[in-house]
């Protein structure tokens, strides 16, 4: 029977990987620190009893979901500013383990890149999470912030994970189609950002609105509560695989496509002198035959 890659061997493109391409893991690992750093303050200022903002709302007649439209309109600024600023662009602003894994679905990213990501990923939200427990103390941990941790709403986990699972669906897709559409691929921050403003406001009652398992992984570990993690893990990842593999099925490339409407290659190698076109394989084309 053929054997498999050896341990050694892993290893060794693990470390390569590392070597090579470390700022690349560590502005994915910023990232999502920085992410996760702004939904906390953005929560704080809109929902912490003693926020000046949060009593002149709630003064104004305005309820919780008066206070979720600033909220998702700042988070996704917040999304806009990570993806276009210089580190973001380099790693492709992933931020999101189920995004990484559907990349390397598509065959756009190498294994030990996709690893590291991940890793990168999960520290730089766990450290970012912890660090505002010690830094915020009470403020974070209050009930109305409760170190915005996400939960079912009234509906219960069944609810909250069909919901998980089809706003997932919907920004895998759009994301997709963005990345291999010359005309939109330039502004496909704006529209992830929108997409995440339309999410806070209308979805996040039933779910908490997550679509990321190290966003939910990271609240949880520092509130010590971990009800229903188990949503937050599975249905992001399910439904951005399903949206992928769908994608891949049913996604018609132009007889000729242009070089920009590629989907690029992560990590962005561009900035070291190689071209990312070079190095990634095209997007499966299909015929009528199927996946060529």
């Amino acid at each position: 029977m053929p054997k498999g890659p050896a341990p050694l061997s892993l290893f060794s493109e693990l470390y390569a990987a590392l070597r090579r391409n470390w700022p690349h893991y560590l502005a994915e690992a910023g990232g999502l620190a920085l992410f996760i750093i702004g939904a906390s303050l953005l929560t704080i200022v809109l929902e912490h009893p003693n926020s000046p903002l949060h009593q002149w709302l709630v003064a104004q007649g305005a309820g919780k979901l008066g206070r979720r439209i600033p909220l998702g309109m700042g988070m996704g600024l917040v999304i806009v500013a990570l993806v276009y600023n210089p580190w973001g662009k380099k790693s492709g602003a992933h931020l999101n383990p189920s995004v990484t894994l559907a990349f390397w679905q598509l065959g756009h990213m190498k294994w030990p890149d996709a690893c590291w990501y991940v890793v990168a990923q999960a520290v730089g939200s766990v450290t970012a999470a912890l660090g505002l427990g010690l830094v915020l103390g009470d403020y974070y941990a209050h009930m109305s912030v409760h170190f915005i941790t996400t939960k079912p709403g009234p509906g219960g986990p069944a609810v909250a994970f069909a919901a998980e699972f089809v706003i997932s669906f919907g920004l895998m897709w759009l994301l997709l189609l963005a990345l291999h559409s010359a005309r939109l691929q330039p502004v496909t921050g704006w529209l992830v950002g929108g997409l995440l403003m339309v999410y806070i406001i209308v979805e996040a009652p039933l779910s908490g609105m997550s679509l990321n398992p190290f966003r939910t992984l990271s609240a949880a570990v520092v509130a010590g509560d971990y009800t229903a993690l188990w949503v937050y893990l599975l249905a992001p990842t399910a439904a951005m695989c399903l949206a992928t593999a769908l994608f891949q099925r049913f996604y018609r490339h132009p007889d000729q496509p242009p070089t920009s409407a590629r989907p690029p290659q992560y990590p962005d190698l561009s900035a070291g002198g190689v071209r990312a076109e070079s190095l990634s394989p095209e997007f499966p084309q299909r015929g009528k035959g199927g996946a060529q």
